[in-house]
């Protein structure tokens, strides 16, 4: 039977990628089970994910269910990894690939996927010269064929039975907007049309609902304990019910790889509050996953796992094995400081919840739209971590009362039962702040009181330009800046107006036009509305603010949303005079009576001008090597009560404090290199 288990994530994990052709030989022949897990435990790496099935369609053990792999020189990889790491006490959950299986796409062509534009799905592009179906890549395999998802299943069952695992991890459950005859029926069947692009959304997420509902249903009747998760390269905000057939949550998110340093952040603070346990996916690599002879600097990999368990998080590091199995010393040599510094870490990280003040509601969550996260919850999310203001990222299950103000990114519509919700927190004391289209009913107006009203529609000019006094901000200019978006042109009635939006001398067209971009303001020009406002503790900004500073990056506009932060939370838990490139998190141990205050420097560079993408397009990298110290370093954190010592939690050495007149207490980080960890004892 397999050694299932109900205990938490481990904090040190590696994903173990292997996907290997058949046209390679000798695989698994150099795999050495001693120098395994010896490299892994000089790591202090203590779980690690190993692999059943891989894209190739190949299995790396005696299977009845599927085909091995005909090169293997091990007959039973999987199972000497299994035993290896089962001595050493490190965890070995394990990998079934679920869609891309091309060894499934040749022997049953029926279940292949077939895109809306019809071709057959691809993760690559073709060649131009050659035909779409001889392009080196994935076949996508659709999921609404009983006979793949029992293909699925029986492997699955037949690992768990065979293996002592502590879990499965099934990669590759994708929405490839499939109109192969099965979901052409199936979408017909269920009212919904195959030319329209949401409703084959729908069904896609559909089918791929049936498969996680019967895969866990199964595995946890027979396996109770067993951990299961499904894998489709987001952990997308919708809802607490998505979730209900997985074990556990795995943030895959790259930072070098194509999701970039914002991405994470705002997956774990939306993951946080969902109440179950989670970790996050980085890289070795270089570049991305399939990258052989791509290292990561050590410095990066010490960062991004401080960032995890910042955020609360357990740490995993993606790896690819050589196809003749011998592990690489010199990855494990990158990956050594990171994991060297979680594992002191650890008892200040059990059970530690974030204390986060604001929430942003979910615009992928209200607006569902593209593959990761929404531009404006991560426009949102980058200035809350640049102002080193907590925050949780939310969607409509959540209980608006645990946090003191709410951000509506750009376009949150309010229906009759949203607008009651959030009507009564206002009543409570909550604060707002609402961009753009947020707060708007289903009639077109605004849902709740926020002492303005809609005046016509758009601003006729784009860009437009915005007058900010003082009283905003200290860093506002005293003459107009530039807004490049759209903007609502709004009437302030009862509302303190903090900014005005006024017009250029004209919009730039071939009949008229100024300069290199757009003509600049107009002095004489009368104002076209309020751009910012302010009633009773609801605050509106009439552009798309949050997605235009992920867009453009001036500060200008983060300088706007942190006047309003800080005239309606003018008490925050948490001050510190780390550079906007650093982060901060405040955690809390109820248990054990303390706060912690992770500090973390290491701002990432664009090394890389023209990284090429799966489908073609090319990229910036942003990347980070040779993190500088920076210091001193100075932060005020309010808390419960007074501490009875303050700590470096990696050192043990007391950290010099003071109680401020306002009741904070202030402490003085001398050097800080990456990370570090103050602890508020007897809080």
């Amino acid at each position: 039977m397999p050694a299932t288990t109900n205990k938490p994530l481990r904090y040190r994990q590696i994903h173990l990628d292997f996907h290997t052709s058949e046209h390679i030989p000798g695989i698994g022949a150099d795999f050495d089970p001693d120098d395994f897990v010896d490299t892994l435990k000089k790591s202090h790496v203590d779980s690690i994910t190993i692999f059943a099935k891989c894209h190739h369609g190949w299995s790396y053990y005696p299977t009845k269910v599927g085909k091995p792999h005909p090169q293997l020189a091990r007959p039973d990889l999987l199972g000497d990894m299994v035993k290896a790491l089962a001595a050493a006490d490190i965890e070995s959950p394990i990998y079934i690939s679920v869609q891309w299986d091309e060894l499934s796409a040749r022997e049953h062509p029926e279940w292949r996927a077939m895109s809306a534009s019809n071709r057959y799905h691809h993760a690559l592009p073709a060649d131009p010269s050659s035909g779409k179906q001889l392009s080196p890549a994935w076949h996508t395999l659709c999921l609404n064929h009983e006979g793949l998802r029992k293909y699925i299943l029986e492997q699955a069952r037949e690992v768990a039975q065979q293996y002592q695992t502590q879990g499965l991890f099934f990669d590759i459950i994708l929405t490839p907007d499939c109109v192969c005859p099965a979901c052409v029926e199936r979408m017909q069947c269920n009212g919904l049309d195959p030319e329209n692009a949401a409703d084959r959304l729908k069904n896609d997420e559909a089918v791929n609902e049936q498969f996680r509902r019967e895969t866990s249903e199964a595995l946890f009747a027979e396996f109770p304990g067993l951990r299961v998760f499904y894998n489709c390269g987001h952990i997308h905000k919708q809802g607490p019910e998505r979730f209900s057939t997985y074990s556990h949550l795995e943030l895959e998110s790259l930072p070098t790889g194509g999701w970039g340093y914002d991405h994470f952040p705002s997956s774990a603070r939306y993951a946080a509050t969902l109440g179950m346990d989670f970790l996050a996916h980085t890289g070795k690599f270089h570049t991305s996953w399939g990258e052989f002879g791509g290292f990561k600097h050590p410095d990066a990999l010490e960062y991004e796992c401080a960032q995890m368990v910042a955020l609360g998080s357990k740490c995993l590091v993606g790896d690819q094995l050589h196809p003749n199995g011998a592990i690489n010393p010199d990855t494990y040599r990158s990956v050594a400081p990171a994991y060297a510094r979680v594992e002191k870490l650890e008892p200040f990280l059990e059970g530690a919840k974030q204390i986060s003040e604001i929430a942003i509601l979910s615009a992928e969550h209200m607006s569902p739209s593209g593959a990761r996260n929404h531009p404006s919850d991560d426009g949102a999310a980058q200035m809350l971590q640049e102002l080193k203001r907590p925050f949780d990222v939310i969607d409509v299950s959540a209980r608006f009362e645990n946090y003191r103000l709410l951000i509506l990114p750009d376009e949150i519509p309010v229906n009759g039962a949203l607008a009651t919700r959030l009507k009564a927190y206002l009543a409570g004391g909550g604060k707002l702040i609402a961009s753009w289209h947020s707060g708007l009913g289903e009639n077109g107006a605004f849902a709740i009181d926020m002492g303005i009203t809609r005046a016509g529609g758009a601003v006729a000019f784009r860009p437009s330009y915005v007058k900010a006094g003082k009283a905003l901000d200290p860093d506002m200019p005293e003459s107009a800046f530039v807004f490049y978006d759209d903007a609502e042109t709004v009437n302030a009635g009862e509302a303190t107006v903090l900014a005005e939006i006024y017009p250029s001398y004209f919009n730039r067209s071939y009949k008229q036009y100024s300069s290199h971009q757009h003509a600049p303001d107009d002095p004489a020009a009368a104002s076209l509305g309020a751009a910012v406002t302010e009633h009773n503790g609801a605050a509106y900004i009439a552009y798309p603010i949050f997605r235009l500073y992920r867009a453009m990056g001036q500060p200008l506009y983060k300088y706007v949303v942190r006047g309003l932060l800080d005239r309606l939370i003018p008490d925050p838990a948490m001050v510190t005079d780390l550079p906007s490139s650093g982060r901060a998190t405040l955690t809390r141990q109820i248990g054990q009576h303390r706060h912690i205050l992770h500090l973390l420097y290491g701002p990432p560079q664009i090394r890389g001008k023209d990284v090429r993408g799966d489908d073609g397009s090319t990229r910036v990298m942003e990347m980070i090597e040779d993190i500088p110290s920076i210091g001193p370093v100075t932060a005020k954190v309010r808390l419960p009560s007074t501490p009875s010592r303050v700590y470096d939690a990696l050192t043990g050495t007391d950290v010099a404090w003071n109680t401020e007149d306002d009741g904070t207490v202030s402490v003085t980080v001398p050097r800080l290199r990456i990370h570090t960890a103050v602890v508020f004892e007897g809080t």
